[in-house]
């Protein structure tokens, strides 16, 4: 994570739980005119405009006072979407039993690409079940981890 978005993701972070929510992304693209500072959050019963509305008052006034973010840029906050990313221990944990897709950084077992059902946490590595085979992947391995949404019939 670049230096400054890690800045703003330790500002944030506590500020957007302490409201209830958790920051799962931050995106920033900084331009000459208008940059964009996206926050993406989540909540356990999913995320309202109210709630982004809320969120985005929070932090600008925060971000207002702390001068993180230098030059014009719009703030937007919004849902992850189905597709969320998976960063923690708690993210995997909790999305046990889903479909997801994996890169890794090195090739584990010859590959570096997995997708298939999340089979939980062992310690500090993924459980996940591919093509009727189970690997455990370490998370310090993992680039990329996200959900994989599944549409029924």
């Amino acid at each position: 994570m670049h230096r400054n978005l890690t800045q703003m993701w330790d500002l944030l972070e506590p500020v957007v739980a302490g409201m209830g929510y958790e920051l799962v992304e931050i995106e920033y693209n900084p331009s000459s005119r208008h940059g964009v500072l996206r926050l993406y959050i989540d909540h356990e019963d999913g995320i309202k405009l109210d709630d982004c509305t809320d969120v985005s008052h929070q932090v600008s006034a925060l971000l207002d006072v702390e001068d993180l973010v230098s030059g014009h840029y719009n703030l937007e906050v919004s849902s992850p979407g189905m597709d969320r990313p998976l960063r923690s221990i708690k993210d995997y944990e909790r999305f046990s039993g889903e479909i997801v897709k994996i890169k890794t950084g090195m090739a584990i077992d010859g590959r570096r690409n997995f997708k298939g059902r999340l089979c939980g946490v062992e310690g500090d590595e993924i459980n996940i079940e591919c093509d009727g085979q189970q690997f455990y992947l370490p998370l310090a391995s993992i680039e990329k981890a996200r959900l994989v949404p599944e549409f029924g019939d």
